[in-house]
């Protein structure tokens, strides 16, 4: 998702295979699989028997975004736990969405 985020993976792009990505980054196939799996499942990639994993994004941008909002309240519950302010909570996300975006107002 990372790769996908910072734009260095584009839409359309093929994924290495199953068995190529599990030898590059020495893991167990099943593992490699498995996180394929997951992300079809979340939206981010399509699986071709023939061309294998493909960046493919869907467009449900209100499942996202209440998604987003169910991880946040867990995240911001922790955070009001451990007295971050609103202000330390708004620089962490600008610091991390500017890394993800390379800085632009995307």
């Amino acid at each position: 998702m990372w790769g996908i985020a910072t734009n260095q993976y584009q839409e359309g792009e093929s994924l290495p295979s199953v068995r190529q990505l599990a030898e590059n980054i020495g893991i167990n196939m099943h593992t490699v699989n498995k996180a394929y799996r997951v992300l079809r499942q979340e939206g981010f990639i399509h699986l071709d028997r023939r061309k294998g994993a493909v960046i493919f994004l869907e467009e449900d941008k209100s499942q996202t975004i209440q998604e987003m909002k169910n991880i946040l309240q867990v995240v911001l519950a922790k955070a009001v736990c451990k007295n971050i302010s609103r202000v330390e909570v708004h620089q962490l996300i600008d610091e991390v969405y500017d890394r993800l975006t390379g800085g632009t107002n995307a």
